[in-house]
């Protein structure tokens, strides 16, 4: 990629992180820790990568991106609004009575959503569901989703990844936003999930490891799963709970806890934008 591409990626991502704490003060509820250390990951997907059509989000030939952290809705909708799925002004609405953007995602009533997640391991066995029926229908498209690292602790996971592998899904490219942290703490002190490279393959995944935040490794990482065959990919990113503010980084407090407004000035201070 360019120079300019690479700038472009980084405003937006820039961009998507003031919109996340913009709509989570305005909602005085949310996920703002994991919806920050997403970010680079559905910029790369939004704005590069994903073939897909925001004038039509319902094209049968488009590439899919399932959330399965769904508590993370903000970072999800922010890219979204700025894609132009919906109007931005939207996103202050977040998690009002009657609003189109609630708490964890709603394929219904939200243009580009493609599943309704939130009870963890969900979306990732909807994934597995999307890639096989894309393979019986022998079309091209891909289908991506991210997981949490506190998500992986789920039975559901891995059940569906066991059939991801079975079924030789190698159209199927999914995330872990290895974060470290998770509501009650840190992951390897709730539930520790390590090793989980070697988990993962041992269930007959393709792995590779990234920093997240990182847009080289990750269009590295995806263009190595594109060419990887009969197998599915698992990108294990290893990110920072709240990047890109730094009273947010690494603290677990801001895993669903809302800036109150001298906060929310401060963070969007960093990020250079305004309340």
């Amino acid at each position: 990629m360019t120079k300019v591409g690479h700038e472009r990626l980084k405003e937006t991502a820039l961009e998507i992180r003031r919109s996340i704490i913009r709509s989570v003060h305005a909602a005085g509820s949310g996920h703002p820790g994991g919806s920050l250390s997403a970010v680079e990951i559905l910029t790369a997907l939004y704005f590069e990568k994903m073939q897909i059509d925001p004038a039509n989000p319902k094209w049968e030939d488009r590439d899919r991106f399932i959330l399965s952290k769904g508590h993370a809705a903000p970072v999800l909708y922010a890219a979204l609004a700025e894609r132009g799925f919906f109007p931005k002004e939207e996103l202050l609405k977040l998690r009002h009575v009657g609003a189109m953007l609630q708490g964890h995602p709603e394929m219904k009533g939200t243009p580009g959503v493609e599943m309704s997640t939130g009870s963890l391991g969900q979306g990732f066995s909807t994934s597995i569901g999307m890639a096989l029926g894309a393979k019986l229908d022998q079309r091209s498209n891909r289908i991506y989703v991210l997981l949490g690292d506190g998500e992986v602790q789920e039975g559901i996971v891995w059940e569906a990844a066991m059939a991801a592998a079975h079924y030789k899904l190698d159209n199927l490219t999914a995330f872990m936003d290895y974060n470290g942290l998770q509501i009650d703490g840190n992951t390897d002190e709730v539930m520790n999930i390590d090793p989980v490279t070697d988990k993962w393959k041992s269930f007959g995944w393709n792995v590779l490891v990234i920093d997240g935040h990182d847009f080289d490794q990750i269009f590295d990482a995806l263009e190595k799963a594109e060419n990887t065959k009969n197998q599915p990919t698992m990108i294990i990113a290893k990110t920072v709970k709240g990047k890109g503010v730094s009273f947010m980084e690494n603290q677990v407090s801001w895993h669903g806890n809302a800036p109150k407004k001298e906060e929310a000035e401060k963070a969007l201070e960093e990020l250079g934008g305004v309340l």
